[in-house]
């Protein structure tokens, strides 16, 4: 078994053994969106490495790659994403022999941390493989009053409407930013190409898109058995006025999709709802992170982090 780094001419290749190994149905397998994910990203393109036996590619494993920030210090990342092994070829070890090898590639490359959120069967095996555990993380939930409900309603379109120029949205990234290094915890630094990239033009979610001189907000709407969620995915504001405005687009959406509760990240500081540890679990692999700074990774309240930033797309 040869394991390497992927190239582009191997994409076609890397579709079918994902195709394979995960079926079509789960999330769209297509070029577009393996080159959205890997390739187009503003923080830069995948880490993704193959297996390879005769020839043929049997296994693959990406690592998105992500920034994190500390006051004015910022801290590569890579976000453990797609893989898969081809069914002809499982048994092999292959899903450990490739993050190994990532883990080696990544730790020369000077990159800080792995980080991601496994479902309850695959993380006991990054466990083993040195990943420690953050905790879950913490979610504000908002229940809305049963007059907005909606269960049967047809589903509305999404849509984008931003009322500010980026010279606009510019000053309250680059405000939004620096309040969030003042406040001297991990955050995912923001940038119109980060929003432009994360939400307006992702292929794998819609997503309700407003804002103006004084906040952004991208939300969507999960279906669940009982229930529809009006997920807040990121929420951008400095001020009062613009927490005041996100609450009242958070009202409006809610009525229009007829949702029954609202979530989105603490940081949303609602004087409504609760917040409790809800979430996935947050995991790391620690690279090149300092001994004292990694200890603090390891608690979930030195994190700052919007919904957007972790859950899986």
């Amino acid at each position: 078994m040869q394991i390497r780094e992927a190239t582009d001419k191997d994409i076609p290749g890397i579709l079918e053994v994902l195709k394979a190994s995960l079926g079509e149905t789960s999330s769209k397998k297509t070029e577009e969106v393996w080159r959205y994910k890997h390739v187009g990203n503003p923080f830069g393109r995948s880490l993704v490495l193959l297996a390879v036996e005769n020839n043929e590619i049997i296994g693959i494993r990406a690592f998105m790659s992500w920034k994190w920030q500390k006051i004015n210090v910022d801290y590569l990342a890579y976000r453990a994403v797609d893989t898969a092994t081809h069914p002809s070829h499982q048994g092999k070890g292959v899903f450990k022999k490739l993050t190994l090898a990532a883990i080696d590639i990544a730790k020369s490359k000077g990159v800080h941390l792995i980080f991601n959120t496994p479902n309850v069967k695959s993380k006991p095996g990054y466990i083993k493989m040195g990943w420690e555990e953050v905790g879950k993380l913490n979610i504000r939930v908002v229940l809305n009053n049963p007059f907005k409900w909606s269960f049967d309603s047809p589903d509305k379109a999404y849509e984008t409407n931003l009322k500010s120029d980026d010279s606009q949205f510019l000053n309250l990234i680059s405000e939004y930013n620096s309040i969030m290094g003042e406040r001297q915890r991990f955050f995912t630094p923001k940038s119109l190409s980060y929003l432009l990239w994360r939400y307006e033009n992702n292929p794998l979610q819609g997503y309700e898109i407003l804002g103006d001189e004084d906040f952004y907000m991208a939300a969507y709407v999960k279906k669940h058995k009982y229930f529809k969620e009006l997920r807040v995915t990121d929420q951008i504001f400095t001020t009062k006025l613009g927490r005041s405005k996100v609450m009242k687009t958070i009202n409006t959406l809610s009525i229009k999709h007829g949702t029954q509760i609202v979530t989105a990240s603490n940081d949303l500081n609602s004087n409504f709802g609760f917040s409790g540890n809800f979430g996935p679990v947050l995991t790391l692999k620690n690279l090149n992170l300092n001994i004292e700074f990694h200890k603090k990774l390891l608690q979930i309240n030195n994190w700052n982090y919007s919904l957007g930033d972790l859950e899986l797309f």
